[in-house]
């Protein structure tokens, strides 16, 4: 049978990371002597497709190695406490496993953050491939992480779903010509159409795996 990949977005889908984002990006804030941003308005801010991020929380044209390292530096230090999985997460990612699915996430978030987060809350064995911002030369909304993906598992774009919870994701599987589905237990704005549970998740992407409409 013809292998079917599902894709995920991390921050916001598989983890509630939004302690450890808005603390890692006011961190760097700080180093930059910069003024903290609130946690609210980070997270509103965090998966705006209309924003230059690197202007908008760090005052740079472009994403420096610098923010790299402190963004690192406060995630290690930090990660243990202030991420956890969504509930439900990771029985959803046993099954689709046990399903003969092939698995992956489409992260912003940097390489060593990422493994650090997957490994510490045990499901990055669930993976057969994680690619981070810092593996492609563009981010999301940018297709390229969803294309280095299908490449990876020598699929077609049609037999791979990516599921987020933001606009940046949305673009992206639209650029890469990728079904998406969007969950409503992240950091964005969601229409009608957002998936509102776990258990329904479950469904579409079994039905997926059936080769039915999702």
């Amino acid at each position: 049978m013809l292998k079917k990949a599902i894709i995920f977005d991390m921050d916001g889908t598989l983890v509630d990371s939004s302690l450890a984002l808005s603390g890692a990006i006011n961190h760097v804030r700080e180093q930059l002597h910069l003024p903290p941003l609130k946690h609210a308005d980070i997270l509103s801010k965090i998966n705006d497709h209309t924003l230059n991020s690197a202007q908008y929380f760090y005052k740079s044209k472009y994403f420096l190695p610098e923010h790299q390292k402190w963004f690192s530096n406060y995630y290690s230090a930090n990660h243990h406490k202030e991420l956890v999985l969504y509930d439900g997460i990771k029985e959803l990612l046993q099954l689709l496993k046990e399903n003969d699915l092939k698995l992956a996430v489409a992260t912003n978030a940097y390489r060593n953050s990422a493994i650090e987060s997957l490994v510490h809350l045990d499901i990055h064995d669930c993976f057969d491939a994680v690619v981070c911002f810092d593996d492609v030369k563009e981010g999301k909304p940018s297709p390229q992480m969803l294309e280095r993906i299908t490449e990876l598992f020598s699929l077609e774009t049609e037999h791979a779903l990516f599921v987020g919870d933001g606009e940046r994701d949305q673009m992206a599987a639209k650029r890469a010509g990728m079904d998406y589905i969007m969950v409503s237990w992240g950091f964005s704005r969601h229409d009608s159409s957002a998936v509102n549970s776990v258990e329904q998740l479950k469904e579409i992407l079994l039905n997926f795996k059936a080769g039915l409409d999702v």
